[in-house]
C-alpha cells in the first residue's frame, strides 16, 4: 500500500468552511521577559531558529516553535 503524502487537500471555492490559518509565531530576543502558561514568568536566554531557551527562577527550560503557551510581558 502507498502512503500518501502530507499535502494538504485543495480547498473548493465555493466551499463553506473557512481555510485554515496558522496564527502567527511571536518572536522574541534575548533578555525578553516572558510569561509561560505552565512554567510562570521568565526571561529569554538563548534565541535559535527551532526554539528559545527561558531562564524562569526554578530551572532552566528549552521551548520550541511556536510558541503557543508563551507570551511576552
Amino acid at each position: 500500500m502507498a502512503t500518501s503524502s502530507h499535502h494538504p487537500r485543495p480547498r473548493l471555492a465555493n466551499s463553506p468552511f473557512q481555510p485554515h490559518q496558522e496564527p502567527d509565531v511571536e518572536h522574541f530576543e534575548l533578555n525578553d521577559r516572558v510569561s509561560h502558561d505552565s512554567y510562570g514568568v521568565g526571561k529569554v536566554i538563548g534565541v535559535d531558529a527551532s526554539g528559545l531557551t527561558v531562564d524562569f527562577s526554578s530551572k532552566t527550560v528549552r521551548i520550541t516553535t511556536p510558541f503557543r503557551k508563551m507570551t511576552k510581558i
